[in-house]
């Protein structure tokens, strides 16, 4: 009867462990999507992260949507986030540079990145929520 009872204990340690392993293996690696055309943010950047970017910094920043920078697809009604067809777009992409670099070189953050928590200046710094804020009140001065 001892036999048994070690047998269904040796079992049940051994189910346990592979239940446990199985449970903290790795997922399979899932491969991110790949953006065309990412020039500032990184080109393995997850979509997610692009996606909050572009929710919080510009479209809150700047009180714009999407159309505001991406030009429409002219096969169909689809914005084409890959064309640099809109000027605006280009223009973003100067706007990120310029605040990469103030957080760098003023604020001593090491490597920032566009969406990062840590940034002191973001796009809504100067923007506060308009597509072309006006010049006084980028300087701190009220009318």
């Amino acid at each position: 009867m001892k036999i048994d009872q070690k047998y269904a204990v040796m079992l049940l340690l051994v189910v346990t462990v592979v239940i446990g392993v199985a449970a903290i293996a790795p997922p399979e690696h899932k491969h991110p999507k790949q953006f065309v055309n990412l020039q500032v943010l990184p080109k393995n950047i997850s979509d997610t992260l692009l996606y909050q970017i572009m929710k919080k910094d510009f479209n809150k920043g700047l009180g714009v949507k999407c159309s505001f920078c991406h030009a429409e697809n002219k096969d169909s009604s689809e914005l084409d986030f890959a064309s640099d067809a809109k000027p605006e777009k280009n223009i973003a992409r100067g706007m990120m540079r310029m605040a990469i670099g103030i957080n760098s070189n003023y604020f001593k953050l090491e490597h920032p990145m566009i969406g990062d928590q840590t940034l002191a200046v973001t796009c809504v710094t100067c923007h506060n929520g308009k597509a072309f804020p006006e010049n006084d009140s980028i300087m701190g001065e009220k009318k």
